[in-house]
């Protein structure tokens, strides 16, 4: 059975050569040095011994960097179970609110504004579709937005992903009005909505001046080669994609855990590093989403991946509407009443790290495995060995 190969592996092989050959940032070299170091010695930890046998090993400390595929499993639970005791008595549908790659350079250079625009722009259109007769939804309507921003083979792909409750509260929020069964709105309407607000406020971003244009957007400063960007982008079709609604609260919980923690890609995508190649599985779109081998050479590998670090502070999971932080507390609240007075709330879990970990994995890892029968118990601190953050 050939060794599990993992992204730190790769970054401790091949990030050194390509930081001295490619242009990095700083918050790319920090992603790429956090994931390296991640649960070794360069991190510190503490020394675990049998309470037993006095079998000793280290536990290191983890990096928790939000791109690093070895931190979300427990940031991931931790946060789903938040918003386990937020699930409402209703239906859900998932949206997914898609850029065209035209613009995909300058949103690298401009991630922040535009990538924030993504959220505002969605965020604004579901509202103007929720105060419209025609959609039979007049009211407040809630959602959850998480962004990514790859495609299965780690090229910039930046698409919101959308989960909205099926009903708006009315506006003098006495009572809920229930969405259709199979439809939220109509994809189409949604596109069109969507493509125009999205090209207004691009505009006046750049009429603004609040818009970098260094390397290869440089050209596009100029106000010619803009025009002709937001002409190719008026002439494309824009893509807003309905996926089934959910049945029920457990699936809502299975959906939110597939997508909210994600990183560009997880450790068991990748599958073989040999000499200076990096071979990773993925889901080919246009081929009824087979899975297929991708092979690159490792510099282009990293290249890939690096593209996707967001900002730091960047938030990648938000929430609007009646989900909104300063709205949910007491807006759940009333809606549950609302849909049904009788109906208990999912009850948030309380366990500890470990405790969560055993229930996720089956496994209790106090336990010693040399003699299986005592406790694992922190003995000493392990001091920072080596850190190489420059």
């Amino acid at each position: 059975m050939s060794e599990q190969i993992d992204l730190a592996q790769v970054f401790c092989r091949h990030g050194d050569q390509y930081c001295q050959k490619q242009r990095i940032s700083p918050q790319q070299f920090k992603v790429l040095n956090m994931i390296k170091i991640c649960r070794t010695s360069a991190l510190g930890g503490h020394l675990q011994q049998c309470d037993c046998c006095g079998y000793q090993r280290p536990a290191y400390n983890s990096c928790r960097n939000r791109h690093c595929p070895k931190c979300q499993g427990l940031a991931k639970e931790k946060w789903l179970n938040d918003r386990r005791a937020e699930l409402l008595p209703c239906g859900y549908f998932h949206l997914v609110f898609t850029l065209p790659h035209e613009p995909n350079a300058l949103i690298m250079g401009n991630k922040q504004q535009l990538l924030g625009l993504l959220f505002k722009t969605a965020a604004d259109v579901l509202k103007r579709f929720s105060k419209d007769r025609k959609w039979r939804l007049q009211g407040q309507i809630g959602c959850i937005g998480v962004l990514h921003t790859w495609s299965q083979t780690l090229l910039d792909h930046f698409h919101l992903h959308c989960l909205v409750p099926a009903g708006v509260l009315s506006f003098d929020e006495t009572k809920w009005i229930k969405a259709r069964e199979k439809y939220l709105f109509k994809t189409q309407a949604l596109a069109k909505l969507f493509k125009r607000r999205y090209i207004e406020q691009l505009i006046g971003l750049y009429k603004a001046e609040k818009l970098e244009f260094a390397g290869q957007t440089a050209p596009l400063a100029e106000a010619d080669a803009f025009g002709r960007l937001v002409h190719s982008l008026r002439k494309k079709d824009w893509i807003v994609f309905a996926k089934r609604p959910f049945a029920g609260s457990e699936q809502v919980l299975d959906y939110l855990g597939r997508y909210t923690h994600r990183v560009a890609i997880s450790n068991n995508r990748i599958v073989a590093m040999q000499n200076d190649t990096v071979s990773f599985t993925y889901r080919d779109r246009a081929d009824d989403n087979n899975k297929k081998l991708m092979t690159l050479e490792a510099t282009e590998f990293i290249r890939r991946f690096l593209l996707h670090v967001l900002p730091d502070g960047f938030v990648k999971i938000r929430y609007f509407g009646f989900l909104a932080h300063r709205n949910k507390k007491r807006c759940i609240a009333l809606i549950r009443k609302l849909i049904d007075p009788q109906a208990q709330p999912i009850q948030k879990l309380v366990e500890t790290a470990i405790e969560m970990i055993q229930r996720l994995t089956g496994i209790d890892i106090t336990c010693c495995p040399q003699c299986k029968k005592g406790k694992m118990v922190m003995a000493m601190p392990l001091a920072k060995m080596a850190a190489t953050l420059g």
